[in-house]
């Protein structure tokens, strides 16, 4: 072996495959349905996926907060990207289509959201990594809205289509005790979102 092969084994030593990584992630989200993000330990992750407590923090140095930041954007990645139907409506259905959570999924996305209230470096890192990209597809549909003449430019209520789509997934549990499906986000987009950005 020469040095430059050992320079490069003793880099990659440690590091996950791709494929070890979305199994680790599933158990990540397991985890925290089964316990909650507060009971969540990188002790409890190792031994669940069967790796060293060093791996996970040779990957996530930040430790649980980036690990659970990174399990939602791999399990739960934009959809969005290259969503253009050529109109607002048509746009904002096939993110309804994209990204809605069935149970499980929301019955994790809850357990995050709480734990985001009290942990400041959870929160952070959810911003980093999930919440700016999709604000920043967001600006994207109302842009391209904005272009075709669908919608006013500097509509006052597309500063809030971020908070719109987000709030209404745990808004139906508490409310209605169901999960919301694409066909109630459709309609909630039909009889909320879209006179809201229209008329604005």
């Amino acid at each position: 072996m020469t040095q430059a092969t050992a320079r490069q084994a003793t880099a990659g030593r440690g590091r996950l495959t791709p494929e070890r990584e979305a199994e680790l992630y599933e158990h990540v989200i397991a985890l925290v349905r089964e316990h909650g993000y507060d009971s969540l330990t990188m002790d409890a992750v190792a031994a669940r996926a069967h790796v060293s407590k060093a791996t996970l923090y040779r990957q996530w140095r930040e430790g649980k907060p980036e690990l659970v930041a990174s399990a939602m954007r791999h399990t739960k990645p934009l959809p969005y990207e290259g969503i253009d139907t050529g109109s607002l409506r048509g746009d904002l259905f096939a993110l309804a289509d994209a990204g809605t959570d069935l149970e499980d999924d929301t019955v994790f996305m809850s357990a995050v959201m709480h734990a985001v209230q009290t942990n400041e470096d959870l929160g952070a890192a959810l911003r980093a990594m999930l919440v700016e990209p999709m604000r920043r597809v967001l600006e994207q549909v109302i842009d391209r809205a904005v272009e075709r003449g669908e919608v006013r430019a500097g509509a006052a209520a597309g500063r809030f289509l971020a908070h719109a789509l987000v709030g209404a997934l745990p808004a139906r549990k508490i409310l209605d005790d169901t999960f919301a499906d694409p066909e109630y986000m459709k309609a909630y987009v039909d009889a909320v979102v879209l006179p809201a950005l229209l008329n604005s």
